[in-house]
């Protein structure tokens, strides 16, 4: 008992409880700048994959081909490394930020440009799934009404293939917040590092001395319930919005018939 008191007391420290409350700060941050940023870039490979069919454009599709494939069928951790070592950091972030010296400020920035590029090879193909579900009227119907190649994805065809794949997207965003715990493997200062770091030095906060067993169950215990807290909020928010749209939409139906 005197061990799980003092484990417990580990995670009820004030400076300790805050030190890691901002580490899921930096890991919600990282994990949605590689969404956003994934999402944006993945629809590019989308496009290009799907529809530079053309003797001029197919290089572009061949491209995209080789990017999807070779991020999306390697480790996210292979490409960490290989970012750590040969991604060039901008000047401007060689700096104090956010509270983190220089080096981890780099080092956040190379881990996350990793997170970027394997996030965007998977969406990518999510994406298209949703293009591929989208019907080939919709562009006969949008040509007749005067529409160019481009308004007709922008308008039409690009709003239904988000809308089809909000539920494989979602999916995503929950891996992609739980993979951003790879980070902890190269020391950056998402959730998982600063786990791993207080658990390095528990004797400190125990006050018994050395760590203990249950100073592991206990501090990843706590992480666990961090990342199933944000991950179900998330996936709860997102269902209950799509009832909602479902039900407006069913009413409509009923209104006008």
């Amino acid at each position: 008992m005197e061990t799980i008191k003092g484990s417990l007391a580990i995670i009820t420290n004030g400076a300790v409880l805050l030190y890691l409350l901002k580490g899921v700060a930096f890991t919600v941050i990282i994990s949605l700048v590689a969404v956003t940023v994934g999402l944006l870039f993945g629809s590019v490979l989308a496009l290009l994959r799907n529809y530079c069919n053309s003797k001029k454009t197919r290089i572009l599709k061949w491209l995209a081909v080789a990017y999807i494939e070779i991020f999306r069928n390697t480790p996210l951790l292979l490409w960490i490394f290989v970012c750590l070592v040969f991604c060039p950091c901008p000047e401007f972030l060689g700096r104090k930020m956010w509270g983190l010296s220089s080096a981890e400020v780099k080092l956040l920035f190379k881990t996350a440009v990793a997170l970027i590029l394997f996030t965007s090879s998977v969406i990518a193909e999510i994406v298209r799934g949703g293009l591929n579900s989208v019907a080939e009227g919709q562009f006969e119907a949008g040509h007749s009404q005067g529409f160019s190649t481009v308004q007709i994805m922008v308008y039409i065809v690009l709003p239904q293939a988000y809308r089809n794949i909000v539920p494989t997207l979602l999916s995503q965003v929950i891996t992609t917040i739980k993979d951003s715990s790879y980070l902890a493997n190269v020391a950056t200062i998402e959730l998982m590092a600063r786990v791993k770091k207080i658990l390095s030095s528990a004797q400190k906060y125990n006050g018994l001395g050395t760590v203990n067993v249950s100073d592991v169950f206990v501090l990843f215990g706590f992480a666990c319930l961090i990342y199933f807290a944000i991950n179900f909020t998330i996936s709860f928010f997102v269902r209950n919005l799509q009832k909602k749209r479902k039900n407006t939409a069913m009413v409509g139906r009923r209104a006008e018939a």
